[in-house]
């Protein structure tokens, strides 16, 4: 039996000072040997925190894709072009004393837009009708000389002045006819200081103001007057493509509709609302540009479309068979090559579009895909042609984004690329 520790011992070990802790350096030094420790004890957890395990199958998301007829769409840069565009020039000398109209205003048919100095003109008008009455006086002097020779017999008058008053009539005929000429010329001089629209639409800015001195048919224009509404769209078509597609439509391919559908996109991409018409067609190819030229027109009431603007025509002439292929499921290279990933034997297979154009959101494939393949539209992110992947079915909205997914599927699918403008609507 082991003999009790004397209560000095007891005493001496219970007074000693209370531990202090472990700071600075020592942590450090501490804490380092501990996660040394710990390292060493677990090689396979080190080697499973720094590398990592195997990772499996990529999940994407695919749908089915499927052929049948496909609008096919013809869209062409073009150009508007004012309906009736008029420039005002005086038709008689004068200065300006009156400018009646407020520039950007509407103008019908008759309004007054300049008044000119009318003075001179209206001096003019009154000497032209007094000619004309002293033709009267002279014409009914000659006639009554004329009516009384015919009384008179022959051997009251010689033959000699019977000719003579019938040549004074005649000469006062031509005078009162040329005299009428001249106030009718004096009476279009004075009506000409005031001058009016020719036809309705919107005045523009003059660069002339009250005072100016202007001439008959001047080359400067004292304003233009423009009719926006309805508006004309000139559009230029390839004959290349007018004769691929007029093949198409002899082979069958292309089914024609009974009447084209035309859409006007603006500028800003946005779908004009209001309904176009062809007025007519070019009847020739331009030498230089190979192209062929299209006349639309459309109404305009609120003057969104105004003349010089850029727009596009979106034409639909007919139906094709084809598989829409969602543009966001896209992408193109910097070459323009268009590309697609579907699924092959749980792998991802890259394969080339060849489309003729866009339908709404997706291009018009007619070449890289068949009905039935499996297009990968979701954890398209790094995908790498050959990885091997998981599919997974999936729903998408007629944007191309997926709205419904199995559990666990990724959501990564980037934006495609938009239409190109030159090449939508086909080749």
């Amino acid at each position: 039996m082991t003999a009790p520790r004397p209560l000095t011992q007891i005493a001496a070990r219970q007074s000693r000072p209370p531990l202090r802790p472990v700071t600075g350096r020592r942590a450090m030094a501490l804490a380092a040997g501990c996660v040394l420790g710990l390292l060493i004890a677990l090689p396979g957890a080190a080697e499973a925190q720094f590398r990592g395990g195997p990772k499996g199958p990529t999940e994407v998301g695919v749908v089915l894709l499927e052929s049948g007829l496909v609008p096919y769409t013809v869209t062409l840069p073009g150009r508007a072009v004012a309906h009736d565009e008029t420039e005002i020039r005086p038709r008689v000398e004068g200065i300006i004393d009156e400018i009646s109209y407020r520039a950007g205003s509407e103008v019908e048919v008759g309004d007054l837009l300049f008044r000119l100095d009318s003075d001179t003109y209206a001096l003019a008008l009154d000497a032209a009708e007094a000619g004309r009455d002293s033709a009267l006086s002279a014409l009914a002097v000659a006639q009554a000389t004329v009516d009384r020779y015919e009384k008179l017999t022959s051997a009251a008058i010689t033959q000699a002045d019977r000719d003579t008053a019938t040549a004074t009539l005649a000469s006062a005929r031509a005078t009162l006819a040329a005299s009428r000429a001249a106030l009718q010329s004096a009476q279009l001089n004075l009506d000409r200081t005031e001058i009016r629209s020719p036809i309705s639409g919107i005045v523009g800015l003059s660069e002339f103001s009250v005072g100016a001195l202007v001439t008959a048919n001047q080359s400067d224009a004292l304003a233009t007057v423009t009719r926006v509404d309805p508006i004309y769209v000139d559009v230029q078509e390839s004959s290349a493509r007018m004769l691929r597609n007029r093949a198409r439509m002899q082979e069958g391919s292309l089914v024609p509709n009974e009447k084209v559908d035309i859409q006007l996109v603006l500028e800003t991409g946005q779908v004009y609302e209001g309904p176009g018409t062809l007025v007519t067609p070019s009847t020739e190819v331009s030498t230089t540009t190979g192209t062929v030229d299209f006349r639309f027109e459309f109404d305009n009431p609120e003057r969104l479309i105004l003349p010089g603007q850029f727009l596009r025509v979106s034409a639909t002439v007919g139906s094709v068979e084809a598989i829409l292929v969602p543009q966001r499921a896209t992408s193109r290279s910097s070459d323009g090559t268009l590309t697609a990933f579907i699924a092959v034997d749980g792998t991802a297979k890259q394969v080339t579009l060849t489309t003729q154009g866009a339908y709404e959101n997706a291009w018009i494939a007619t070449e890289g895909v068949e009905a039935g393949d499996s297009l990968i539209v979701d954890g398209l992110r790094d995908l790498k042609a050959g990885a091997e992947i998981k599919p997974v079915p999936v729903t998408i909205d007629a944007d191309g984004i997926v709205v419904d997914q199995a559990q666990g599927a990724a959501a990564e699918t980037g934006p495609g690329p938009g239409p190109d403008p030159e090449t939508v609507g086909g080749n």
